[in-house]
């Protein structure tokens, strides 16, 4: 039952992530969002470690380093860019980015994992891009700043793909608990460091900004990115990350439902075909190898 609701609880989540940092950064700087957000994170997990007695012992031999570029990668650069993107382009469009994912992890999944798709997953695939390029397009002959903030997402985008083969390449047998705790560390040390070098930290603690924190830190980052791994560890790195074709459609219309942003027919369309092509690769069976 959890295998096959567990990619429609992701795609929730991670689009309701969108419009709680959106809320957030009216109130505090991206990146100082994204470092409290993974410290949180990490407190939480090492909390968990030490009360349930887990053992630290399924991170030597280096698998703690490899746990550690794969959360640096997947929790701290795929997060701060698009964040930072969002002040200049809308929630939807910065999620639509991110569905660039699913074509650069098959794709280097087939060269580097030796992961096997069929024809039809192929096409799938060639239709989300299409989807994400029908909508991106438009967006950034709109307005230079908006193509600013879906390149400063593109860059989250190569985080993500990096982190996804690093995580599908080298930590795969690492048990849940610990590897998570591994990446969370991680990443708030590298989101910290950014916060601190890349930016002027602002905060303005209100009701919206905790609460978009908590919303991110214990749904999105702990309970999303949970299941993400958990897909990665039981399927190919191209089918896990297929389900992003997903998210821009959730998270437009959540946007539209909670923060106002206006939806054009062609972001629908885009998002449609989208969402078309991610159903076409998790549909098709992983092809022998």
């Amino acid at each position: 039952m959890l295998n096959r609701l567990a990619p429609f609880l992701f795609v929730l989540l991670w689009s309701s992530s969108f419009i709680a940092s959106k809320a957030g950064l009216r109130d505090m700087s991206p990146l100082l969002f994204v470092a409290i957000r993974m410290a949180g994170c990490a407190a939480v997990l090492v909390v968990l470690m030490l009360v349930t007695r887990h053992s630290w012992r399924p991170l030597s031999r280096w698998r703690w380093f490899h746990c550690a570029i794969a959360g640096a990668s997947l929790n701290a650069i795929a997060l701060m860019a698009p964040h930072a993107g969002m002040l200049l382009a809308p929630a939807a469009q910065i999620a639509l980015v991110q569905s660039l994912t699913p074509l650069l992890t098959a794709i280097l999944g087939v060269a580097l994992l030796g992961e096997h798709l069929r024809p039809r997953q192929w096409f799938g695939l060639a239709l989300g891009m299409a989807g994400v390029g029908l909508v991106v397009g438009h967006a950034a002959f709109e307005s230079a700043s908006r193509f600013q903030g879906l390149a400063l997402a593109f860059i989250g985008v190569l985080g993500l793909v990096f982190g996804t083969l690093y995580f599908g390449r080298f930590c795969r047998g690492v048990p849940l608990l610990p590897g998570a705790t591994a990446q969370f560390i991680s990443a708030a040390a590298v989101s910290g460091l950014g916060a601190w070098l890349l930016e002027i930290p602002r905060a303005n603690w209100t009701d919206s900004a905790f609460m978009a924190l908590g919303w991110n830190t214990l749904m999105t980052s702990l309970g999303g990115m949970a299941l993400y791994s958990t897909m990665l560890a039981r399927g190919t790195a191209a089918r896990a990350s297929a389900n992003f074709y997903l998210v821009p459609g959730t998270a437009a219309f959540l946007a539209w439902l909670l923060l106002g942003e206006r939806l054009s027919y062609l972001a629908i369309a885009g998002m449609a075909i989208a969402s078309a092509g991610c159903w076409l690769v998790n549909a098709g069976k992983r092809a022998p190898a």
